[in-house]
C-alpha cells in the first residue's frame, strides 16, 4: 500500500499519510509554460496497490486534469491496483438534465476516471447518491455526518433542532437528527436564478432552539446566509451550521462574517486554509481519520461499511 498526493491539498494528504504511518510516494509534480500537468514517479511501484489523493476543488478543471495523468502514470508504472480517494468530487452538481439541452458532467467525469485506469474511487459526501451508478467501478461513500455529530455533542447544545437547508437536504438532516435524539425543521427555498436563493418559509417550529444546519457543499454563501437569516427572524436561539465541502466562491467567507451564523464547521476536503486566514465564525476539523481508516479497510479488503455503526 502506498499513497501518491495530488496537489490540490497536500494538507489532508500529509495529514492522511501520518494516520497511515507512510511516506507519501516520491514524485515531481509541474506544470508546463502553457498549463500542461507533467508527473514523474520516482520510485519502483510495481505491483503495489497505490491510493492517490486528489480533490477536484477550484480550479476544477486543473485539478481533474492533474488527477487523470496521475492515475495513467501509475496504470503505466505496473501498480498493482489504483484507487483514487476524491475527497471532494467536483462537477457533481450537474448529476442530472434539469434544464433541456445541457451536459450530466458528473458522468462524463466519472468515465474519464474510469477510462484513465482507476480500480476504485473514495469519496466523502457525494453531492447525489446515484452517482455512484455512473462509474463501473466499485465506489466508497463515506460520511461526515457521524464526526459532524460528535462536534455537536462536544459542545453540548441544548434544545436543538437539525435543519435542512431544502428539500434535497432532509435526508442528510434527518441522519444527524437521529445521532442527536432531536427533531427537524425544513428550509422551503426557491432559486430565481442561478447561483441565487429565497427562502420561501419555514417548515416546524424554531423558536427559542439552537438551530443546526447541515449540507454538503457551500459555495457563495448566499443560501447559508438567507437561511440563517431566515431562522433567527422566527425566533431561532443560535445558528451552527455544519458543511463538508466549502467551496467558498468569491466573497463567501466575507458574507459569512457579516451574518447571523453563530459557527460554520467545515472538513478539509478543500484547502481553505488561506481563504478562512483568521475568521473567527469558521472552524475546521480533519477528516484525515476518518478517510485513512476507510484506505487501510480497502487495502485489507475488510469492511468500510462498518466505519459508521
Amino acid at each position: 500500500m502506498k499513497v501518491l498526493a495530488g496537489t490540490s491539498n497536500l494538507r489532508l494528504c500529509k495529514d492522511i499519510a501520518r494516520q497511515l504511518k507512510l511516506k507519501l510516494v516520491n514524485s515531481h509534480i509541474r506544470r508546463f509554460a502553457d498549463g500542461e500537468v507533467y508527473i514523474e514517479i520516482n520510485e519502483n511501484i510495481r505491483g503495489n496497490s497505490i491510493f492517490v489523493i486528489q480533490s477536484t476543488s477550484n480550479p476544477a478543471n486543473d485539478n481533474l486534469m492533474e488527477l487523470l495523468i496521475c492515475i495513467d502514470a501509475l496504470r503505466r508504472s505496473s501498480a498493482k491496483n489504483i484507487t483514487a480517494v476524491i475527497p471532494y468530487f467536483g462537477y457533481a452538481r450537474q448529476d442530472r438534465k434539469v434544464v433541456p439541452r445541457t451536459a450530466i458532467s458528473a458522468k462524463l467525469v466519472s468515465n474519464l476516471i474510469t477510462n484513465a485506469g482507476a480500480n476504485r474511487i473514495l469519496s466523502v459526501d457525494l453531492h447525489a447518491g446515484q452517482i455512484q451508478g455512473f462509474f463501473d467501478i466499485p465506489v466508497d461513500n463515506l460520511f461526515a455526518t457521524p464526526i459532524f455529530a460528535r462536534h455537536v455533542k462536544k459542545i453540548k447544545l441544548n434544545n436543538l433542532i437539525c435543519v435542512a437547508p431544502d428539500v434535497g437536504g432532509v435526508e442528510r438532516t434527518r441522519a444527524l437528527s437521529r445521532r442527536l435524539n432531536s427533531t427537524i425543521a425544513i428550509i422551503d427555498k426557491r432559486r430565481p436564478s442561478p447561483g441565487k436563493s429565497e427562502v420561501m418559509n419555514i417548515v416546524g417550529n424554531v423558536k427559542n432552539k439552537n438551530c443546526v444546519i447541515v449540507d454538503d457543499i457551500i459555495d457563495s454563501g448566499g443560501t447559508i446566509v438567507n437561511a440563517a437569516k431566515a431562522l433567527k427572524e422566527k425566533g431561532a436561539k443560535d445558528v451552527y451550521v455544519y458543511i463538508t465541502h466549502a467551496v467558498l466562491s468569491g466573497e463567501a467567507v466575507q458574507k459569512i462574517e457579516r451574518s447571523r451564523i453563530k459557527k460554520l464547521i467545515t472538513t478539509d476536503t478543500i484547502d481553505n486554509s488561506k481563504k478562512i486566514g483568521r475568521s473567527k465564525k469558521i472552524e475546521i476539523i480533519s477528516l484525515a481519520p476518518m478517510i485513512s481508516e476507510a484506505m487501510k479497510r480497502i487495502a485489507n479488503s475488510t469492511s468500510v461499511s462498518s466505519l459508521f455503526k
